[in-house]
């Protein structure tokens, strides 16, 4: 019993620390608009320092991306 508490408590530690990295961002969030040659990945790598997968996941969530497709002047918002 004390095992599955302890496994729990230590996921829900994760899942706040990771929360909390996440929504803490270094600015306002901002508007971008699509150029043609943008992927997600360049967007992420021009706007967030760190590694771009981060950025990629953030820019999906934020947005509600279902897929990494974009469209020129398609409106993203960029967490801060």
């Amino acid at each position: 019993m004390f095992g599955k508490l302890l496994i729990v408590a230590m996921l829900a530690a994760l899942a706040v620390g990771f929360a909390a990295r996440s929504s803490h961002g270094a600015g306002p969030e901002r508007t971008y608009v699509v150029h043609p040659t943008d992927t997600l990945w360049s967007i992420a790598a021009r706007s967030y320092a760190g590694d771009p997968r981060q950025g990629v996941w953030e820019i999906e969530q934020r947005n509600h991306l279902a897929t990494d497709t974009l469209r020129p002047g398609q409106k993203l918002v960029l967490p801060g």
